[in-house]
């Protein structure tokens, strides 16, 4: 985890492809166990889709899942 505050992905099915996260009043910011992290916000992917992933991240179920059917490419950021 190379994000400062970033919580461990709890993972609670045992095969998520998320390592880690960190959320905020309007970004999520998400590290994968493949290295890479990206920023995902308001204005990418956009307000409901950052509201649906921190709902998943702080459950630590569904969060990998969501991004690979709903968000994929739309994110703000690529943090490394």
């Amino acid at each position: 985890m190379r994000e400062r505050g970033m919580v461990p992905y709890l993972d609670r099915s045992g095969d998520s492809g998320v390592r880690a996260y960190r959320a905020g009043p309007d970004f999520i910011l998400v590290e994968f166990k493949n290295g890479g992290a990206y920023r995902y916000d308001s204005t990418k992917p956009g307000r409901r889709h950052v509201q649906a992933m921190k709902q998943r991240a702080a459950e630590g179920d569904g969060l990998a899942t969501y991004i690979n059917q709903h968000v994929r490419e739309n994110y703000a950021e690529k943090l490394w």
